[in-house]
């Protein structure tokens, strides 16, 4: 089967192409980007398109793939292939979700932590049972920044850096190194508590800071850039086969 995973933003459209469960394509666009859109399906004969979205899905989009048979709009009622065990799944992250679907796609019988690092940080558990279990949130890199900045009066806005020390000696170094250093203190120490909860506990890192913490942290992590693209074919080729 060839489909189409939409992931909506607030500022952007990511898109992906799978055949056969392989990721052949991922483009991200803006939501004008609707002639990209026609065009991949004029030249790949798509047969189900999935869509996760932040807000309204844009009606151009609808209109765009409306000769397609099977749209799944994701919300908190789509039939997922694991068992959601968060109390209040209409407030679920739909982004959360599709990587934690992902994640147990690809490691089934494994217990799972996903950490998704973009403007939030978020901390997913799905056990070897296929149940996600819930998480936590908190701000992210760039998050702080601002935070420190916003709410004080004399703290300047600092940008990130792979370059940083143990401590600052002025002004900007300090909230650098407080913030990066404290960001990576965070994880390691999320994943030091979860692992003793599900000891052999598999650590999963996706988003757009991700790449951050590769080779900062003093735990093993795996860096998969393209879960929730994953996580949402997955739930639409479960639905597919389940209609």
């Amino acid at each position: 089967m060839v489909s189409l995973c939409f992931d909506i933003g607030n500022t952007l459209l990511k898109l992906a192409v799978f055949k056969d469960n392989v990721l052949i394509n991922f483009r991200t666009i803006d939501y004008n980007g609707f002639k990209v859109i026609s065009q991949i399906i004029d030249e790949i004969k798509v047969e189900a398109v999935i869509i996760s979205s932040v807000s309204e899905v844009p009606v151009g989009l609808l209109e765009t793939l409306n000769t397609i048979g099977t749209i799944i709009l994701l919300d908190s009622t789509t039939k997922l292939p694991v068992e959601n065990c968060y109390e209040t799944p209409d407030t679920l992250g739909k982004d959360r979700l599709a990587a934690a679907v992902g994640a147990n796609y690809l490691f089934p019988g494994t217990d799972l932590l996903i950490i998704d690092a973009g403007t939030a940080i978020t901390y997913d558990l799905m056990n070897q049972n296929g149940q996600y279990l819930g998480g936590n949130i908190s701000p992210g890199i760039n998050m702080r920044y601002k935070a420190l900045n916003h709410f004080t009066k004399k703290l300047p806005l600092v940008v990130m850096t792979n370059e940083f020390e143990s401590f600052g000696k002025n002004t900007t170094d300090a909230i650098r190194s407080g913030v990066q250093n404290g960001i990576i203190f965070e994880v390691d120490g999320a994943i030091d508590h979860f692992s003793l909860l599900y000891p052999g506990l598999k650590v999963l890192f996706t988003g757009g800071d991700a790449k951050f913490f590769d080779n900062k942290l003093k735990n093993v992590i795996f860096v998969l850039s393209n879960l929730v693209m994953i996580g949402l074919n997955r739930i639409l080729v479960y639905n597919v086969q389940n209609l």
